[in-house]
């Protein structure tokens, strides 16, 4: 046995020159991990939007003057027929 035995994979060891591969896929997962945990955590901060109600909104309209009384009143109606 020489020293040309050892140079026989000509450096690409037992992996078939595909180790680099699993390397390569194990930083991006760890990667992928860490920012999913950053947005969870960023995210979860976020204050809770709730949905806008069409009472909200005819209260808004109510309140820029855009219908009267007789209007919200009427609307209002509708709404809370449904």
């Amino acid at each position: 046995m020489d020293g040309g035995y050892m140079m026989h994979d000509y450096g690409w060891g037992m992996g078939f020159g595909f180790g680099w591969i699993f390397t390569i896929l194990f930083w991006i997962l760890i990667i992928l991990v860490i920012v999913y945990l950053i947005r969870t955590i960023v995210g979860g901060t976020k204050k809770y939007e709730k949905e806008e109600t069409a009472l909200d909104i005819l209260n808004k309209r109510y309140a820029r003057g855009e219908i009267t009384r007789e209007e919200f009143e009427k609307i209002k109606e509708d709404i809370y027929r449904k």
